[in-house]
């Protein structure tokens, strides 16, 4: 089983909560990647698909991806796009449609389109959201509405923010118990 992190807009392997997940599920044997996508020069649906794709033969059934923010809505859109199933997905103050936000025109290509829910769905067998009720940039109602066409579990972290380093995520063991149970699953 290996674990993919797909980081968000103006974010890197190195960024938020990443490299201590990492760690963490490195030392208890997991095989962790953490591609590093074009942002926010070169940023596009198109080119982080491209990037990806080197590691199409490491996404297997027993995949789990964790997407923050925008790599939340990058792997709803792998998902779509690719005929690839994973065992689950893990998304992270994350959000598939345009949302009236500065970010809007650089994700276009990202959100701005209709989303083919059942095969998501179909090559995903577990999703589970995870949002901030005081997200700056994510309105609590678009993760709602995302996990309700997934048919997806919900948490909501209180005060927490768009759940990165600058909200105090340097860290995230919530998201570590999750990931772990789900595992045992």
């Amino acid at each position: 089983m290996n674990f993919f992190i797909i980081h968000g807009v103006y974010a890197n392997p190195d960024a938020n909560w990443f490299p201590w997940l990492k760690k963490e599920l490195e030392s208890r044997g997991f095989e962790m990647i953490v591609p590093k996508f074009p942002t926010p020069l070169n940023q596009s649906l198109e080119s982080w698909l491209r990037t990806i794709e080197k590691y199409e033969n490491k996404i297997k059934d027993e995949t789990i991806m964790i997407g923050h923010s925008l790599g939340a809505a990058f792997i709803l859109d792998y998902l779509d796009i690719k005929n690839k199933k994973i065992k689950a997905a893990f998304l992270v103050a994350g959000y598939f449609k345009l949302i009236n936000n500065e970010f809007d025109e650089m994700n276009r290509s990202f959100v701005g389109r209709d989303f083919n829910w059942p095969k998501i769905k179909e090559n995903c067998s577990k999703f589970l959201v995870i949002g901030s009720d005081n997200d700056r940039y994510i309105p609590l109602e678009a993760t709602k509405e995302m996990a309700k066409m997934l048919g997806a579990e919900l948490k909501i972290v209180n005060n927490g923010g768009h759940l990165n380093k600058k909200a105090g995520y340097d860290k995230f063991p919530l998201l570590l118990d999750l990931i772990l149970k789900i595992n045992k699953a």
